[in-house]
Formats: structure tokens, sequence, C-alpha cells
């Protein structure tokens, strides 16, 4: 599929966006970013009648979006100024880079211009913006002390989001993700996996499919200024993670190796510089969320399950 970097060519490629009606239940939505969650709520969304267009840097992406029946979206501002024009919905899943935000550098002026037009704007931050809790529970509430400059960078990015007067933005601080091709178990098969200690320390995580549940239901029923931790119910240690994976393999358990002792990337020790619990239950109540995935034993089992049953 050829990509020609112009309006028209855009509009050809979805013309009926240029005349869209919205129902309560459907919308157009622009993916800025459209990742690994994107890509989770475009196969919840497209059967049930929405329209995505999805932003791709490279013909090969923009080709890949098309063969999922998403309008892919070139990252140019003139392009991604006349996409914002055709939506009534905007998930912002593009990370800042270099402490600035690259949505906004593309089309902050258009967003702030069309702001009190779009019905839903949804930004996908970390719960790494709360920092070191020391292992104790933390809420939506809690003050906000990111250690990390991934975390500072998050912080100072949804403070830019939420300054744009009359954006119906909602804010989701996503935990550790994992899903389908993001487990354990190829590390576990190909013998990389290691059981990390440090003691106390524990992680909250999300299932892909999970998010795409929250998001979904934030759009159908949009309260902007909300802001949701989405993770499962379970904190848990990193090590019974991988011990459990390489059970359900019927594998060796891989040997536990105190965190002194391990080489690590300094993305991968700043997630062991932050211990904390993080709490879904305004997420359950507001939203009236039920989790399915509510814990990492029920999360890789079906992994395991879904991967078997493609084999």
């Amino acid at each position: 599929m050829q990509i020609v970097l112009h309006r028209p060519a855009f509009a050809d490629l979805h013309p009926d966006t240029t005349q869209a009606t919205y129902s309560p239940m459907t919308g157009t939505l622009l993916t800025l970013g459209h990742g690994y969650c994107a890509t989770a709520l475009a196969d919840r969304l497209l059967p049930t009648g929405w329209q995505i267009l999805g932003t791709a840097r490279t013909p090969e992406g923009c080709s890949a979006l098309a063969e999922q029946g998403i309008t892919p979206v070139p990252w140019r501002p003139d392009v991604l100024k006349f996409a914002l024009s055709q939506v009534s919905h905007v998930l912002v899943s593009a990370g800042p880079k270099d402490a600035a935000d690259p949505s906004l550098e593309a089309i902050g002026l258009a967003l702030a211009e069309r702001a009190k037009d779009l019905e839903w704007v949804g930004y996908l931050s970390t719960t790494g913006v709360y920092g070191d809790q020391d292992g104790a529970w933390i809420d939506e509430d809690c003050e906000l002390r990111p250690s990390t400059k991934r975390g500072q960078s998050r912080l100072r990015a949804e403070q830019a989001w939420q300054a744009i007067p009359d954006l119906p933005l909602h804010i989701f601080r996503l935990a550790g993700i994992y899903g389908p091709g993001r487990g354990p178990f190829a590390k576990v098969r190909n013998g990389t996996a290691r059981r990390i200690i440090k003691p106390d320390q524990v992680f909250s995580r999300v299932h892909v499919e999970d998010i795409a549940q929250v998001l979904h239901t934030s759009m159908l029923m949009p309260e902007p200024g909300d802001i949701f931790n989405v993770c499962d119910d379970e904190p848990a240690p990193p090590q019974d993670v991988i011990q459990l994976a390489a059970e359900l393999l019927n594998l060796p358990v891989p040997p536990a190796v105190p965190i002194d002792e391990v080489e690590m990337t300094p993305m991968a020790r700043s997630f062991y510089s932050e211990n904390k619990r993080v709490s879904n239950k305004r997420l359950k109540e507001e939203l009236g969320i039920e989790l399915k995935y509510p814990d990492y034993r029920v999360g890789l089992k079906a992994l395991l399950a879904q991967e078997t049953a493609d084999e």
C-alpha cells in the first residue's frame, strides 16, 4: 500500500469520515501512538461499529494499520490536524520523549481549538507518577512524587494535558502491562528468565484486555477530569510470577538471585527502585469494572491456554 502524505490522500483513505455521524455507543477515534494498548482497544471497538484512525511513522506501519481495518494517519502535523478535525474521541498513548510530549508538540494548538467539540480524550500515563511508597497501598489521591526520569516526564505530560481549557480529559495511570506477546513464558522457555529477589518488593500489573475494557467503558460514560489507576487486584513479587510461569510450562524454576548480584539496565533497575501497592477501587466503583484477569495467576493461565490454542 502506498501512502501519499497530503490531506486529500488521507481523506480518500476513509472518505466517509468527512461526514461522520455518531451514536451514543459509537464514534470515530484517533489514536496518537497506535501501539500495544491501542491495538487491544481497536480489537474491541471495530466489531461494534467504531471508526478508528491510527497514527504511524512509516509507510510499513500505515500498511499494517490498514490491514487491521484502521485508517492510517502518517505522523505529520498537517495530516494529524486534519485527522483531528474528523473525530469525536482521542486516545493519547504516545509517551513523552526528551521531556516533551510529541502529540502536544505536533497539534497542541489544534487540540485547544477543538477541545469543546471532542467527546472524550484519554491519556495513558503510568503509576510511576506516584514514585516510591515503601510498599504502601496508594490510590488516585496519593501525593505525586515521581523519583525516576520516566515518572517525572509522565507527570509533566499529565499536567500539560490538564492545562488545555475545556478538554474532556481522562487520565489512566497504568501498572505493568502484560498480555499476548508480552508475558514471561518466552524468557522461561529460552532460559533467560531470572527470579530477582529484593525483600518485600511488589509490583502491580494489568492485562492489556482489561486496559481496553476500562478505556471502552470510560468512552461510553465520559466524565471529564476522571483519573483512574488501571491495575489488577493483587500486587505481587516479581519472582512469584516467574515461578508460576515455569511451573505452568513444566520447566525448572529459575534460581533466586539477590538484586545486588544482578546486572540490569538503568531502566530495569529504576522499576525496582519503587515499591507500592496500587488500588483499583475507584475503577470498580465509578466505572463498574469487573476485571477479566483479576490477578497474575488467572492472567498467565489464560495466556498459556491462548498460546496453546494458536499453535
